[in-house]
């Protein structure tokens, strides 16, 4: 139900809004074709990299940029290797001031993140593998961790 803010008018509450999603870069690659595409002795070895990077563009809207790296395979026998920063612009309306960083650092990727995920699993399954599912990331932990770190070097 909507307040009255005194003159008639009704409060909104707290909104986040994506105005727009986007992948910016995209990298597969499948370095040992067509060899790396036969039956595995063993299960390889898989590295993902997370990285969440925004900046304001307006006074309520940021983009927001979720940068996933990963592999398969070491050395010589990568089976593949991916890179792809996918992003979205997100419109925080009446947020406090205060809260803003923590909803662009978490609930934005957030957002973002199963569509990351398939646009990843999709490339894998079109470069010859098995698709790969990511499994779900705590943005929360991510924010945190990073908050801690920031902390001890200042």
């Amino acid at each position: 139900m909507a307040e009255s803010n005194g003159n008639g008018a009704a409060a909104q509450g707290p909104a986040l809004n994506a105005l727009v999603q986007y992948t910016k870069d995209l990298s597969f690659e499948n370095p040992n074709a067509p060899q790396s595409l036969g039956p595995q002795e063993n299960a390889p070895n898989i590295s993902i990299q997370v990285n969440v990077n925004a900046r304001q563009l307006a006074e309520n809207d940021f983009e927001v940029g979720l940068m996933l790296e990963g592999s398969a395979g070491e050395g010589a026998n990568t089976l593949f290797k991916f890179e792809l920063d996918y992003a979205g612009v997100f419109r925080l309306t009446n947020i406090p001031e205060d809260q803003k960083h923590p909803v662009v650092m978490i609930e934005c990727p957030r957002l973002l993140f199963p569509f990351a995920r398939q646009i990843v699993a999709d490339a894998v399954r079109n470069g010859g593998f098995p698709p790969l599912y990511i499994d779900p990331i705590d943005f929360h932990a991510l924010y945190q961790q990073r908050m801690t770190e920031t902390a001890a070097q200042a």
